[in-house]
């Protein structure tokens, strides 16, 4: 049996997040849900408020994430200054270039990152999509390991 979790559950997710402005390490897994625009704008709002926090992990696989939707989480991310390790997962998703390039945009602000993991298996990236991301991953000249899933 799999959770059911849509935007609600997700908003409620974010509002909770928020308020852990402390927090360094956050590991969240809400694969094969049903969020979308509302929930990940929420999510993203929710983690951008995490000022000190040094490591994401983030699975949103099968979701609802298109191009909108990715436009918040990239929002999210770039406030994440301090951010050393970013782990998204945004597979089977309906993620193009348009989002691909406010993803690109949001990694390329986190400037201390020495660890990127980005798996955007199963979405609708094109060359522009692959360009996009490249110009943001460029940006992080500390990266020390990359691992990109593009399938």
């Amino acid at each position: 049996m799999k959770n059911n979790i849509g935007d609600n559950g997700a908003k409620f997710l974010g509002e909770g997040i928020a308020k852990c402005v402390t927090l360094t390490s956050l590991n969240l897994n809400l694969s094969v849900n049903r969020i979308g625009g509302y929930g990940a704008k929420d999510l993203g709002e929710g983690i951008a408020k995490c000022v000190a926090l040094a490591s994401l992990n983030l699975n949103l696989t099968n979701n609802t994430i298109s191009d909108n939707v990715a436009k918040y989480l990239g929002e999210g991310i770039s406030k994440c200054v301090t951010l050393t390790s970013l782990n998204l997962v945004l597979n089977d998703n309906s993620i193009g270039k348009n989002g691909a390039k406010d993803l690109g945009d949001g990694i390329a602000k986190c400037v201390t990152l020495t660890s990127l993991k980005l798996d955007l298996e199963g979405n609708r990236l094109d060359d522009n999509g692959a360009k996009y991301l490249g110009e943001g991953i460029a940006k992080c000249v500390t990266l020390t390991s990359l691992n990109l899933n593009l399938l």
